[in-house]
């Protein structure tokens, strides 16, 4: 089973759709069956969540499209339960940029809500008493159906706007202050303040529903992750994938057979391996094929994996880093001039920044 299903493509960007939506699809129909709804009330809410989550979309689309415009791709916007992600290749160091960006998705909401309130009687609606809004509301119509769209929007772009790490809103706080101080200083504080409002998100959550607190869990670990992540970029600042790689690691033939590999792997502590001839990369051995193909009699050729990429040793540890987290691979050979000279992974590059960290302290 696919992870995603792709429902098309927009400028080039994949639209995709997250298996767990599958999830909220059932609910919905689960829940108005159980409240005594009927074929036409399943049928308005599930055509209600479509609209939504197309609205969802054309928020992403604001991020990803403006950022096009500062020559960042997006990759694909991925639609959750819990809203969409567009997966920009980075984030744009420009505060000025990153702010554009940022509200473009907000921006969108905004327009679709007025486009709404001029279609739909909207004050009409609003100036109504509460019986009479009951009588109007309780209707499966076209109008009720726009009016509810309005005001999702409308949540769409307030919500957005809390100025906590992930949502939009922390992300313009970190751009406005990056524009008076650095940007690690400024990653800080809106970070800080997003992990406050996640604790008042707890705290209410427990209280009245227990929805906040997911969503306070994923802005505290957001937070956490954007301030990690950018402290690390400034460390690697200047460095290059020379000073951070492995040097004293075992490569291994095409014609080597797989217990030679075994036996490494039981006596040292190495798990991946490159594939080298006359000092040419010909495949990456990964641990996981090593103990699949383990009780085989077979070649280190026949099971190494030839699709990899690599790092040249001049490439900027911040490139590197941007690489090793967003590309599925445990293990990135090094070359220097097309030639093999170490490796790089997740592991020793995170001794590295350790270790920068403690120098910069």
């Amino acid at each position: 089973m696919k992870v995603n299903l792709t429902l098309g493509s927009v400028s080039g960007i994949k639209i995709k759709i997250h298996w767990t939506f599958l999830f909220l699809i059932a609910w919905i129909v689960f829940d108005e069956l159980k409240r005594g709804g009927t074929a036409e009330s399943v049928l308005f809410n599930l055509a209600f969540v479509v609209a939504v989550f197309i609205c969802v979309i054309l928020h992403e689309l604001g991020h990803a499209l403006t950022a096009k415009r500062f020559g960042i791709n997006t990759k694909k916007i991925t639609l959750l339960p819990i809203g969409g992600m567009a997966s920009l290749d980075k984030i744009p160091e420009s505060p000025k940029q990153e702010f554009l960006v940022v509200i473009a998705g907000p921006i969108v909401n905004i327009l679709i809500a007025i486009l709404l309130y001029f279609i739909v009687p909207v004050q009409e609606l609003f100036d109504q008493s509460f019986s009479e809004a009951y009588q109007v509301f309780k209707s499966f119509t076209f109008q009720n159906f726009l009016f509810y769209l309005f005001i999702v929007n409308v949540g769409l772009a307030l919500f957005n706007m809390i100025p906590a790490f992930p949502m939009d809103g922390g992300r313009m706080l970190r751009a406005l202050l990056a524009m008076r101080i650095n940007r690690v200083k400024a990653t800080q504080i809106a970070a800080s303040i997003g992990q406050f409002i996640a604790v008042i998100f707890l705290l209410l959550g427990l209280l009245y529903n227990p929805f906040l607190v997911f969503i306070a869990l994923f802005i505290f670990l957001g937070a956490y992750g954007e301030n990690q992540m950018v402290q690390h970029l400034a460390l690697l600042k200047g460095h290059s994938a020379e000073e951070a790689m492995l040097f004293d690691i075992t490569i291994f033939k095409p014609e080597d057979p797989i217990n030679l590999v075994v036996d490494k792997i039981i006596s040292g502590t190495e798990n991946n391996f490159a594939v080298v001839e006359d000092g040419i990369v010909k495949g990456v051995l990964y641990h996981k094929s090593i103990i699949e193909n383990s009780n085989r009699t077979v070649l280190v050729g026949e099971i190494m994996n030839t699709a990899f990429k690599t790092v040249k040793s001049t490439d900027n540890l911040k490139k590197t880093y941007h690489l090793i987290y967003s590309v599925k691979q445990d293990f990135f050979p090094v070359l220097n001039d097309g030639k093999f000279v170490g490796a790089i992974d997740a592991t020793n590059l995170h001794e590295y920044i350790l270790l920068q960290l403690k120098l910069a302290y």
